[in-house]
């Protein structure tokens, strides 16, 4: 199989020599699922996007401090090709940002929460059991960090799982696009440095209680599993 990453950021410089870039945490991510699973990159922050969109199995978008309602040529370019992919009925698997891509792609609505920052571990009810899911555990625990969120779905989708934080967390869109709110191609490790890097921004008590939540171990490989599924369904 063979994936294309949509690159939408990069890690801070500081923290790549030990954690490397998003791309490579992509990667990692689905180490041990598929020997044969090959991944290319595109940098759509630079207006880079396959050519022929055939030649993947699945797409799959990386997280962004970008806000996907912002007027950015970049963005609308991208929500452009993740329309075309929609209409072309490619596998598309959308992370924390293109989740939220895939929502205004799609029709849905995407704003700051007034619930502030979502940091740390999320804990999600799994309220739907799609065919390609099997049976699998009631709750997720997935690593996040965003201030923005789905607010609107629109029709032809299915709620996987969410929480009273983030609603709509782990959403289906027809049979073809597959998104989450949350990070798992993140580590705690990861996760604690950037809410750390980020106590500035984020008030102290939800700096603690996301500090707190990091004994909880995520539920990565869970999610892989998930994507794997959906992207090998027909």
């Amino acid at each position: 199989m063979k994936a294309a990453i949509l690159q939408c950021d990069n890690v801070l410089e500081k923290f790549q020599a030990r954690f490397g870039d998003y791309p490579k945490m992509v990667e990692q991510m689905f180490d041990g699922f598929d020997p044969s699973l090959s991944f290319d990159t595109y940098d759509c922050r630079h207006g880079q996007f396959p050519e022929e969109i055939n030649q993947y199995d699945f797409y799959l978008t990386t997280g962004s401090k970008a806000s996907v309602y912002e007027d950015s040529t970049w963005i609308q370019q991208l929500i452009t090709f993740i329309q075309q992919l929609d209409k072309n009925k490619k596998k598309l698997i959308g992370i924390c940002f293109g989740h939220q891509l895939i929502a205004l792609a799609r029709g849905g609505k995407v704003k700051k929460s007034d619930k502030g920052w979502g940091i740390g571990i999320a804990n999600n009810r799994v309220m739907s059991h799609p065919v390609w899911m099997n049976n699998e555990p009631a709750e997720i625990n997935i690593l996040v960090s965003h201030q923005d969120q789905i607010t609107d779905l629109p029709d032809d989708t299915l709620l996987i799982a969410g929480n009273d934080f983030c609603p709509f967390f782990i959403v289906q869109w027809g049979n073809h696009f597959l998104s989450i709110q949350g990070h798992p191609e993140w580590n705690i490790d990861y996760s604690k440095t950037l809410i750390n890097e980020r106590k500035a921004i984020i008030p102290a008590d939800r700096i603690k209680t996301g500090l707190e939540s990091l004994t909880i171990e995520p539920d990565n490989a869970m999610f892989v599993r998930w994507i794997m599924k959906f992207v090998q369904y027909q």
